[in-house]
């Protein structure tokens, strides 16, 4: 594909009022222990520890690529704590409305990194954590969304237990109060709940949303799970789904996993009529945790610059590159973004 095919962004237009946030997203982040050199969490005899939850790895990435981002979450009082909210403030994420909870627990989730033909395993242990005890009427949201451009929920929340699923949909009415672009990732997770309950659960939810994000075909029951349609056509059911809930845009990640180290992977949108598409990039996986959030993080920001085709390249670019570097969170530039959309990668820089 000929270098000069791309034409990149022009500017950065919501970062002109400092004193604005352009998104604010809100879940639960769990402490992330992985055993290093592939091995088995019954071999291993020591754990890297991280963090990592995909709604603060939205905002994480949004301030990543430029835009000023907030995170409201619900956290123990304790060091773990504190180390989730000490990592989102290094990516210069405000957490000023965080919500402490005295005495609860952090949840953890454990990675196996795989290796052919041994996928990648991930064992989660967050039940009764204290952001599942979240309670409608916690966060003063009038406060945390005004002026806000975008509010960023997903799909895993409401699985975490009643109150949470409460909690964000009084969230999410709020910001359509408030007059904030809403964004919603399906992110359906099979560990926590059944498809049924899944729909179930989030189809009341959809009247709020503006942005819609799912992902085929690793998970080819998603495609059904909001719009009742059957079958892998990224296209067909980013517009049919828009179409049916009146989104102003439908964003669809496609990753297929070549390997337990290589994937290739794409995104398309559906927006005002039509179809938005981008190169498919093949990707040596070091870790494929976080690619979809860096995806999100990339076509948010550039659907709040005012540019849908350039959101789906710059989502798919910055996803890429999430792949290549161990954890949740995303640590490439804005400008290593923008490299790679215009070179397509290269071997070596100097």
């Amino acid at each position: 594909m000929a270098a000069n095919i791309f034409t990149l962004s022009p500017g950065r237009p919501f970062n002109g009022n400092k004193t604005m946030t352009d998104i604010v997203t809100f879940g639960e982040t769990m402490i992330r222990l992985s055993p290093p050199d592939h091995l088995r969490l019954e071999q291993t005899v020591s754990l890297n520890l991280s963090a990592g939850g995909a709604e603060l790895n939205v905002a994480a990435g949004a301030a990543r690529l430029g835009l000023k981002s907030a995170y409201v979450s619900r956290l123990p009082s304790n060091p773990l704590g504190r180390l989730i909210a000490n990592k989102a403030r290094e990516f210069g994420v405000d957490v000023s409305h965080m919500l402490w909870a005295e005495g609860e627990r952090m949840g953890l989730y454990f990675v196996e990194y795989g290796a052919e033909p041994r996928p990648t395993r991930v064992y989660y242990d967050r039940k009764d954590s204290a952001f599942a005890y979240i309670q409608p009427g916690m966060v003063n949201w009038d406060e945390v969304l005004r002026g806000v451009k975008l509010f960023h929920v997903g799909g895993i929340t409401p699985a975490l237990s009643n109150s949470a699923y409460e909690a964000q949909k009084e969230a999410m009415i709020a910001a359509r109060k408030a007059g904030c672009l809403v964004s919603y990732d399906v992110n359906y997770r099979a560990a926590l709940w059944t498809i049924e309950e899944a729909r179930k659960a989030q189809l009341p939810l959809m009247e709020y949303v503006d942005i819609l994000i799912t992902s085929l075909p690793d998970q080819p029951d998603v495609s059904e799970l909001l719009s009742g349609l059957a079958g892998n056509d990224p296209a067909n059911v980013a517009q049919k789904v828009a179409e049916k809930f009146g989104f102003k845009a439908a964003l669809v990640t496609m990753r297929k996993s070549l390997s337990a180290q290589r994937a290739s992977l794409t995104s398309l949108a559906f927006s005002e009529n039509q179809i938005y598409t981008d190169r498919r990039y093949e990707v040596e996986t070091i870790d494929p945790l976080g690619g979809g959030d860096a995806c999100v993080a990339g076509f948010l920001t550039g659907y709040l610059e005012g540019d849908i085709q350039y959101a789906v390249r710059l989502g798919n670019a910055f996803s890429a590159l999430q792949q290549t570097s161990p954890t949740d969170l995303p640590w490439h530039t804005r400008a290593e973004v923008e490299a790679l959309i215009v070179d397509g990668g290269a071997s070596m820089r100097r």
